[in-house]
């Protein structure tokens, strides 16, 4: 991916009320290295940059907000589709970074998610899709509650039909195996494993090759490229020595097959995966958990007393709302009538449920116990103080910590250097390997591939700030983002209040 940016990029600016301002950003522009000719408009209140490289952009955008001004930017966590391994959240993060318009862009593979930060008057949501589907991947664009669902449902359709390929390769890889290992000399033995293998590669695993080629068009490689090589390498030399024994044969050498190399190894790369899939699916139960807190539906009361149950997300600011005993409370708002005790622990974590009267305000989630009141909505959807805890995990979630930039670089160039290595050990084994050396050979350089090819890598780490992150929630304990969680490990006191609660003060 070229580093060099051609057109100009236009910053909304905020806090700018005059020609000393537009000095002062203008001035501030100067000190940021790759920013080519740059102006502040202020009849426009944008600051209009040239960027010789990518990286000046979201400098500019800091070196601005430093000096006191705003950025008018938008920031948003799409989920991420097609996405197989860690190489493939480094191609998505680096296109996306390379969009003009994006300030910044994080993937995070645990959670198949990315945040962005990005100018809406250079690109929208639907820009930024169009420049991951070209790649090759795909986002899911508006983040409400159904999509939430949708999102579920992909993923849970992805798991499904993930098991179904691993169960079928299993089956046809076992036979592969056993013939392979055991009873090679038996009547047909490279026909029958060719047969029971051919399924197996170009069916159950034909996902891989179509990933490589993708990547392959826009000069890239992840993980699927390795899968891909190795396993068809394996299966193609195979083939070839089945149908043309004697090109071996004349040369005094002994035709060897390796179908049950390609079945296995795409047995259990699918198998990894499912663990994977499975992995991911657990660590977003504690979004699920905090989700859960709010109802599905609510009572309004409509002028005259009228009561009518409709869904949440039809809910909006200054209706009069009725809760029951027992009921959650759907979004925040004010009593206008009656009183009741709320139990607001996953909020304050105080286990003494808290009396409402009149005038008092109420919060989405907290559950009510045995009176009944109605409230007026005041913060409706997104707004509410439950929204933003959950808005604040799954940022916390999808952050970075310092340790994954490290995981990141390494991450980036691994593919390539596995390749390079496969062929060296390929050359080596041609050259100094005897009679035997390109069979060898060929065997050594899929093997490389193969062991190369599961990405605990990119894995690991996100994973485990998922899980750290979500634990901490379901426990009441909020975590700002991966950094803290990091920094975390050098605490050896903490000091609370008899409740279990810091308290203010």
């Amino acid at each position: 991916m070229a580093n060099e940016v051609n057109n100009p990029v236009y910053l909304p600016l905020e806090g700018m009320d005059s020609e000393h301002c537009a000095l002062i950003i203008d001035k501030g522009l100067e000190s940021v290295k790759g920013i080519g000719a740059h102006r502040v408009e202020l009849n426009n209140r944008r600051a209009v940059v040239e960027p010789k490289k990518v990286e000046a952009v979201p400098e500019a955008v800091k070196a601005i907000r430093d000096l006191g001004y705003g950025v008018t930017t938008v920031k948003a966590i799409f989920p991420v589709l097609q996405m197989s391994c860690a190489s493939c959240a480094i191609s998505v993060e680096t296109f996306l970074k390379t969009t003009p318009g994006v300030v910044n862009a994080a993937v995070n593979f645990a959670s198949a998610s990315v945040s962005v930060e990005y100018l809406p008057n250079m690109i929208q949501a639907d820009g930024l899709r169009k420049a991951v589907q070209s790649i090759g991947y795909d986002l899911l664009l508006d983040n409400q509650s159904g999509t939430a669902n949708t999102l579920e449902e992909i993923n849970q359709k992805n798991y499904d039909k993930l098991k179904h390929r691993t169960i079928g390769a299993g089956a046809l890889a076992l036979p592969v195996a056993i013939i392979g290992m055991f009873f090679m000399d038996m009547p047909y033995a490279s026909y029958i494993m060719w047969i029971l293998s051919t399924p197996v590669v170009l069916w159950f695993g034909k996902d891989f090759f179509i990933n490589a080629w993708k990547q392959a068009k826009h000069r890239s490689a992840n993980m699927d490229t390795l899968v891909a090589l190795s396993t068809g390498v394996a299966y193609t030399f195979s083939v070839f020595n089945t149908v043309f024994p004697h090109f071996w044969h004349e040369r005094g050498l002994h035709a060897h097959v390796y179908f049950e190399a390609a079945s296995v190894v795409i047995t259990f790369i699918l198998l990894g995966k499912l663990l994977e899939e499975k992995a991911k699916g657990n660590t977003s139960s504690a979004i699920k958990k905090l989700i859960g807190l709010q109802p599905k539906t609510v009572t309004i009361v409509h002028e005259g007393g009228h009561q009518m149950e409709m869904p949440i997300e039809q809910v909006n600011k200054g209706n009069t709302i009725l809760v029951r005993p027992g009921e959650k409370i759907a979004v925040d708002g004010i009593v206008m009538s009656g009183s009741s005790y709320v139990d607001e622990s996953m909020l304050s974590g105080e286990p003494v449920p808290v009396i409402k009267k009149e005038g008092e305000k109420v919060f989405a989630g907290t559950i009510n116990q045995k009176g009944s009141f109605q409230f007026r909505a005041e913060k409706v959807g997104a707004e509410t103080m439950l929204a933003q805890i959950i808005r604040m995990v799954q940022d916390a979630q999808g952050s970075k910590a310092p340790v994954q930039k490290l995981v990141d670089k390494i991450a980036g160039i691994f593919v390539p250097v596995v390749i390079v290595i496969a062929l060296m050990t390929f050359g080596t084994w041609i050259i100094l390997g005897g009679e035997n050396g390109f069979t060898q050979g060929l065997l050594a350089l899929v093997t490389v591939l193969v062991i190369a090819c599961p990405c605990a890598l990119g894995l690991a780490t996100p994973t485990a700030i998922m899980v750290g992150v979500g634990k901490g929630a379901e426990l009441g304990i909020l975590i700002k983002d991966a950094e803290s969680l990091e920094l975390a490990r050098k605490i050896n006191a903490i000091i609370l209040d008899k409740t279990g609660t810091i308290t203010e003060g």
